[in-house]
C-alpha cells in the first residue's frame, strides 16, 4: 500500500465537502491493522474484534458528546439519514401516532429522496421554506410542528452553501411539540463544535469520509428514548436497530479520524475561514458573481453563483486548469441537474460553484485558484 503523500500530479482539491483525503494516520493504521474476526462471534478471536469495536464506539461517542450505546454504526450518511427518517416514520405509524414529516426544502438529497419515497407510502410532508441564504425559516418550521409529527429534520449547516441553520431554535420548538428532531450533521461534524447531548435532538447522522476517515462507514446517534424501527433485520446487533456484521476496523479508523478532527477543530476552522474569506472577496469582485451564503457558515466552504454561465462549463474549465471543484452535492449519481438549494433561495439561471477546502489546502493552492478563477468565469460566460 502506498503511504506517500506526494500528490503533485493530481488536481488541487477544492471539493473536500464531497470527501476529504484520508488522513495519513488513518492510512497507516489501516495498513498496519491485524485481521479481525466477526465481532459477534463468541470465541476469543471474535471477542478481540468485539473489544476493538466497542473501544471505537466509546471513542467516537466521546467526540460526538454522546453515550456509547447511542452510537449505531451504518454504511455512511445516506444510510444514517434513511434509518432516522424511515425508522421514525414506521415507528410512529405502528404506534398510531402522527405520520407527518417536517422537512426544509433545501436539505440534502439523501433526506429529500427518502422523504419523497415515504410520501409515496402515505406520509404527509410539511415542507418548510428557506431564505435567500438557504437558512430555514424557523418560525415556519415551528408552525409545521403543530399537531405532532413522526419526525422533523434539519441540516446543521447547508451542505452546498455552508449556511448555519437555526438548530437550537428548532430543537426547542420540536421539544415543545413533542416531535423527535433529526439533525443531518454529515457535513458539519468536525468543522463546528457539536455535542449531541446539548443539541436537544433525538437523532443525528455523521459520516467518516468527511473527516479524513475511510469511506463506507458512518453512524446514526440515537437517543436512548427515541422510537425507531429498523431497516435491516437479522442478527439483532446494535440494539436491534442495524443488524449485520459490524466493521470493527472501519469503526476504529472512523474514531481516529474524528478524534483528530475534533482536536484540531478550533485552529483549523480559523485557518480555513481566512482562506475561504479570501476566495469570497475575490469572487464577489467579479462581474455577475454573487455570494448567497449567510455570514454564519461552515468555515471550509466558499459558495458563489455566476450569472450568464453554465455550471458544467465552469466546473470543466477549472478542472482543465487543475482544480477539482463542485457545482454542489456530489450525491447525485453523476447526474447533472440544477441545484435545488440555489433554486430554493429564489435564484435560477446561474452557475453554482462550491469550493470546499480541507486540512491539505494551502495558501499556495488558494493563490493559484484566485489567479485562475477570473479567466474561468469569463470563458464560461463566452461558452
Amino acid at each position: 500500500m502506498r503511504l506517500s503523500d506526494d500528490r503533485s500530479s493530481e488536481p488541487r482539491l477544492f471539493d473536500h465537502a464531497a470527501a476529504t483525503l484520508m488522513r495519513d494516520s488513518v492510512r497507516r493504521a489501516m495498513a498496519e491493522a491485524e485481521p479481525l474476526a466477526n465481532p459477534a462471534s463468541t470465541h476469543r478471536a471474535g471477542q478481540r474484534a468485539r473489544a476493538v469495536l466497542e473501544d471505537a464506539r466509546e471513542r467516537l461517542a466521546a467526540t460526538l458528546g454522546a453515550h456509547p450505546t447511542e452510537v449505531v454504526y451504518t454504511s455512511g450518511g445516506t444510510e444514517s439519514i434513511n434509518l432516522a427518517l424511515k425508522g421514525a416514520w414506521w415507528a410512529a405509524r405502528d404506534a398510531g401516532a402522527s405520520t407527518a414529516l417536517v422537512v426544509p426544502v433545501a436539505e440534502h438529497h439523501a433526506t429529500l429522496d427518502a422523504v419523497e419515497w415515504l410520501e409515496r407510502q402515505g406520509a404527509t410532508v410539511r415542507w418548510v421554506g428557506v431564505d435567500g441564504s438557504a437558512v430555514t425559516d424557523v418560525d415556519a418550521f415551528a408552525a409545521a410542528l403543530a399537531g405532532g409529527a413522526a419526525v422533523a429534520t434539519m441540516l446543521v449547516a447547508s451542505n452546498e452553501l455552508g449556511s448555519a441553520q437555526p438548530v437550537e431554535e428548532a430543537a426547542v420548538a420540536s421539544a415543545r411539540a413533542g416531535v423527535p428532531l433529526h439533525l443531518d450533521a454529515v457535513g458539519a461534524f468536525g468543522h463546528v463544535p457539536l455535542r449531541f447531548a446539548d443539541t436537544g435532538a433525538a437523532l443525528m447522522s455523521v459520516a467518516s469520509h468527511k473527516l479524513g476517515g475511510p469511506h463506507g462507514i458512518g453512524a446514526l446517534v440515537v437517543r436512548r428514548d427515541a422510537r425507531l424501527e429498523a431497516l435491516h433485520h437479522g442478527g439483532g446487533q446494535q440494539r436491534g436497530l442495524r443488524s449485520g456484521t459490524q466493521d470493527a476496523l472501519g469503526a476504529s479508523l472512523f474514531a481516529l479520524a474524528a478524534e483528530e478532527a475534533v482536536a484540531e477543530l478550533e485552529t483549523e476552522a480559523a485557518r480555513l475561514r481566512a482562506l475561504t474569506d479570501r476566495i469570497l472577496r475575490l469572487a464577489a469582485s467579479l462581474r455577475g458573481v454573487r455570494v448567497l451564503a449567510a455570514d454564519d457558515r461552515l468555515p471550509h466552504i466558499a459558495h458563489v453563483v455566476v450569472e450568464g454561465a453554465e455550471g458544467e462549463s465552469l466546473q470543466f474549465l477549472l478542472d482543465e486548469a487543475g482544480f477539482a471543484v463542485s457545482n454542489g452535492s456530489a450525491c447525485s449519481a453523476g447526474v447533472a441537474r440544477e441545484s435545488h438549494v440555489v433554486r430554493a433561495c429564489g435564484v435560477t439561471g446561474v452557475a453554482p460553484l462550491r469550493l470546499s477546502l480541507g486540512r491539505t489546502t494551502t495558501e499556495a493552492d488558494v493563490d493559484a485558484l484566485l489567479r485562475a478563477l477570473p479567466d474561468a468565469v469569463a470563458r464560461a460566460r463566452a461558452l
